[in-house]
């Protein structure tokens, strides 16, 4: 069974006091990775989730997330294992965003 929960650099948190752990480091951890504010009240976010978001079975956890905020594509949603992935995800959500590509 793999760790649920996670450090930014994607290293698991584990051991009987992990949740505890995680949660004291979460609480201090600077979560925004990127963060943009588009005209027409259009934000595009991503940011540092901590805990696993992956539910299948297989595939690595994905602990960081993107997601626009109004506009045409409200609600669009994007899940990363890295922080290198996430930021060129919010690279590809801002474009996305702006007109600039297709979903």
């Amino acid at each position: 069974m793999r760790a649920k929960c996670y450090r930014r650099d994607a290293t698991p948190i584990t051991g009987p006091n992990a949740t505890l752990e995680w949660a004291e480091e979460f609480e201090r951890a600077d979560r925004q990775i990127c963060r943009d504010e588009l005209p027409g009240n259009v934000r595009v976010s991503t940011v540092f989730l901590g805990v696993d978001h992956n539910y299948g079975e297989t595939g690595p956890p994905l602990i960081f997330e993107t997601m626009i905020f109004g506009g045409e594509h409200d609600d669009y949603q994007e899940r990363y294992a890295t922080e290198v992935e996430a930021r060129v995800g919010h690279a590809r959500a801002l474009a996305l965003a702006k007109g600039e590509a297709t979903p």
